[in-house]
């Protein structure tokens, strides 16, 4: 797994990344599959917002209570309890859960605290994507600065940057 440096929130970037990222995975004949608790369903709804997104979507899991992340994803319960759902070995193991169960080639995952308040001793804005291919698992780690919807919609279009980033990295 690789983890990325905790880069300077870039919200810029937009559901434009989604039709890209889709193209991409058509092009290598992959397909995809999101875990969401931080996003509820936003990175889902970006991809399939884009047209013939059915010919590379599975699906996606929302996984917002802790324990639905053991039970439908994978993740270890021992890690959960011991790091809390926060945590960017969490995430990699939604990415590659997700990936797993619903038999995408490519698994993306967000979690992290929206606010107002602190979770598992992380402060609101804490943001942790990761995605899973066949090839690699990495991790990027932000601090997001805003309100509720701010720090959701950058961690969409973080994990979704990352997903295109690790895509046409392998090509």
């Amino acid at each position: 797994m690789t983890r990325d440096p905790d880069p300077v929130a870039d919200p810029g970037s937009g559901d434009g990344a989604a039709p890209v990222l889709l193209a991409a995975l058509e092009a290598r004949g992959w397909t995809v599959a999101a875990a969401e608790s931080l996003t509820g369903g936003l990175v889902v709804s970006a991809l399939v917002d884009v047209p013939g997104a059915s010919r590379t979507v599975r699906g996606g899991v929302v996984a917002y209570a802790t324990d639905l992340k053991s039970s439908l994803l994978g993740v270890d319960a021992s890690l959960l309890h011991e790091r809390g759902a926060v945590d960017p070995d969490v995430a990699a193991a939604m990415a590659h859960g997700v990936r797993d169960r619903l038999g995408a080639d490519v698994g993306l995952a967000t979690t992290g605290v929206a606010g107002p308040d602190a979770q598992d001793g992380a402060a609101p804005g804490t943001v942790h994507v990761a995605v899973s291919t066949p090839e690699a698992v990495r991790v990027r780690t932000l601090q997001v600065d805003g309100s509720r919807a701010v720090v959701r919609r950058t961690a969409v279009d973080a994990v979704l940057a990352l997903a295109l980033e690790q895509v046409a990295a392998h090509r």
